[in-house]
């Protein structure tokens, strides 16, 4: 079982003076401690479950390429962009870019986006949710490709590129991993069957569930389902002494039993930095065989 680490909160007890180096500070342990992959929100308000709008929030691209800069084999991803929110052609250049600052680091994380309250706050675009996905499955499409070194046009029903030049190209090869996020039955698991390398699901009941549901979406496509990477969102809360990496221990062997092979959420207290060692020096070890 891999380990990914969510940092979804920026608020912390220095306040935005301190921010740049909190961040630093935390990926630099969570890469020591045998984290696979960080990742950042795609917002630009907090969000409710998180804490009230007006914390602490960071663009997430720039903030991953300052993570970039300050690790060196983490990979790097938004959990997940909101494909409303930029160009598609834009955002596959961001994500190229990170790609090759961070030595071919990146993972594309991508939804349907949600928030329709911080889109109108700062005038965002935001469609219709039947219309998000039609925008999602063409982003999606333009991703491969501009990756694939292609210079045709594309012309879908939402979006029209006369050229997509995309130099240079991702470090990673073929093309940087994609990720869909989010557990949608009829719309998002399917685009995960025929567009994603992995998959983002929370952690809840139904998890088997969406399982199937998502071998069935494989079946229909011909896609191989164990193909398909398998990722949960999940909140390591190991308590001020570690006295719960055993009940951790055992939720994630129950995760892996299931299929899942990364665990990816916050971190409990993350800025005291003490968590993030705990989990490299006792559960990191103790789920790596799962």
């Amino acid at each position: 079982m891999k380990l990914g680490i969510h940092v979804a909160r920026f608020t912390w007890p220095g306040g935005p003076p301190t921010i740049a180096e909190d961040f630093r500070r935390i990926a630099v342990a969570a890469e020591e401690a045998g984290f696979d992959r960080l990742s950042v929100m795609d917002h630009v308000w907090q969000i409710r479950v998180n804490g009230p709008p007006e914390q602490e929030m960071l663009e997430a691209y720039t903030a991953l390429g300052y993570a970039a800069a300050v690790t060196s084999h983490m990979q790097l991803l938004t959990l997940v962009t909101g494909v409303v929110y930029r160009p598609p052609g834009l955002l596959v250049k961001q994500v190229t870019t990170l790609d090759v600052l961070s030595g071919g680091r990146a993972i594309f994380g991508i939804g349907a986006a949600w928030n329709d309250e911080e889109a109108r706050g700062l005038g965002l675009p935001f469609a219709p949710i039947a219309e998000r996905f039609e925008r999602l499955e063409e982003t999606l499409q333009i991703a491969e490709q501009m990756w694939s070194g292609s210079e045709e046009p594309y012309e879908g029903k939402h979006y029209h590129l006369e050229r997509t030049l995309n130099v240079p190209q991702p470090l990673r090869r073929p093309r940087p991993p994609i990720l869909i996020g989010g557990g949608g039955e009829r719309k998002t698991l399917r685009l995960v069957a025929r567009y994603a390398d992995a998959c983002n699901l929370f952690n809840s009941e139904e998890l088997e569930h969406k399982l199937d549901v998502l071998k069935r979406h494989c079946e229909n496509e011909g896609r191989n389902y164990d193909e398909i990477e398998k990722t949960v969102s999940y909140r390591f809360d190991v308590g001020p002494n570690g006295e719960n990496v055993g009940r951790i221990v055992e939720d994630l062997g129950r995760l892996a039993e299931m299929g899942f092979t990364v665990a990816h959420g916050q971190v409990a207290d993350m800025e005291q930095i003490t968590p993030i060692e705990i989990i490299g020096n006792d559960l990191a070890p103790a789920v790596a065989n799962l």
